[in-house]
């Protein structure tokens, strides 16, 4: 390569790089080169010479799921970059599959890990404790000291759309729910908390399916728990796709909306204000999520402890025809 480009081999490495400081007519000849040769990178032998890695171990639980998909985009734009390249990994919501993938990727020596939330197995804690790996924790905020995470309070959130429920004069407000993981029972556990404090709490106004979150769910679960209590006038869908079953099976089976039932989502997801009527919804900081967090990474892997510790972001209640 060095040879081909008539630089020397220092030279050549620097530009292949995109090292500052290299001749930019030295440059082009060296990339010229590589492209003439076919030449790749190889970034496990680049990592062992310099003892820096550029990847960042990506861990989240779909990619069927816009909201994660906004946040990839994000952690994307923001370390790419920098030289930085993301790696993703998808769990499926399993931790055993979490597991998997740790044991996996960290052999690869990465610069830095961010993974979602806290909930995982007792292993992979240990294995991202004992790499040394900086990690950065997403789309949920912790109280304990030194632990860098980037999120929102899903509790709040969730309490924060009943309460707009309530203050809309509705008084049997059902809360229907899918996947079940940790950030959507943090939903019902604001909900709860909310309608606990009002005197209104009802456990029988729950449907809580462990399915894959969808709009086929969410109409099954809105007939489901009008079936059950017909005399609701409001349901928290824990995500805008089951919302906009619910929705769909409203117009369908003639159920008037707001007047007869109120209808709120989570996530502000996209079709969410073409509805009709259009959703109420809370929207949440995914984009914002991604780049604070693959900033605050930033900041760990170049020496500098992340401060604060932990980032709390704000959501936003969007207020739409279907409250």
């Amino acid at each position: 390569m060095a040879r081909a480009a008539e630089v020397s081999p220092i030279t050549a490495s620097r530009a292949l790089r995109n090292a500052r400081g290299v001749d930019p007519t030295l440059a082009q000849r060296v990339h010229e080169a590589a492209e003439q040769l076919g030449y790749v990178p190889d970034p496990a032998a680049r990592a062992l010479a310099s003892q820096r890695s550029s990847q960042v171990i990506v861990l989240v639980p779909l990619l069927s799921n816009t909201l994660f998909v906004d946040l990839l985009e994000a952690v994307h734009r923001t370390l790419f970059p920098e030289g930085y390249h993301p790696l993703i990994g998808v769990t499926h919501y399993d931790s055993a599959e979490e597991e998997l993938l740790l044991r996996t990727y960290l052999p690869l020596r990465p610069a830095g890990l961010l993974v979602t939330g806290f909930d995982r197995s007792e292993a992979s804690g240990q294995l991202i404790a004992r790499s040394g790996v900086p990690c950065v924790h997403l789309m949920e905020t912790s109280t304990t000291p030194g632990v860098p995470c980037v999120g929102f309070s899903q509790h709040d959130a969730g309490a924060a759309i009943t309460r707009h429920l309530l203050d809309r004069g509705r008084r049997r407000i059902a809360f229907c729910a899918a996947q079940l993981d940790p950030r959507v029972m943090q939903r019902a556990a604001g909900y709860r908390h909310c309608l606990a404090q009002a005197g209104l709490y009802d456990p029988s106004l729950e449907l809580l399916s462990p399915e894959r979150s969808s709009i086929a769910l969410g109409a099954r679960l809105f007939e489901d728990m009008l079936a059950r209590a017909p005399d609701v006038d409001a349901i928290f869908f824990c995500n805008d796709d089951i919302a906009q079953g619910g929705l769909l099976a409203a117009s369908r089976l003639g159920i008037a909306v707001p007047d007869r039932v109120a209808v709120a989502g989570f996530n502000d997801l996209a079709g969410s204000d073409q509805m009709v009527p259009p959703l109420t919804t809370m929207r949440t900081p995914r984009s914002e999520v991604g780049r604070a967090g693959a900033a605050m990474l930033l900041g760990m892997m170049r020496g500098s402890q992340p401060a604060p510790g932990c980032v709390e972001l704000d959501y936003e209640l969007v207020v739409r025809g279907s409250t």
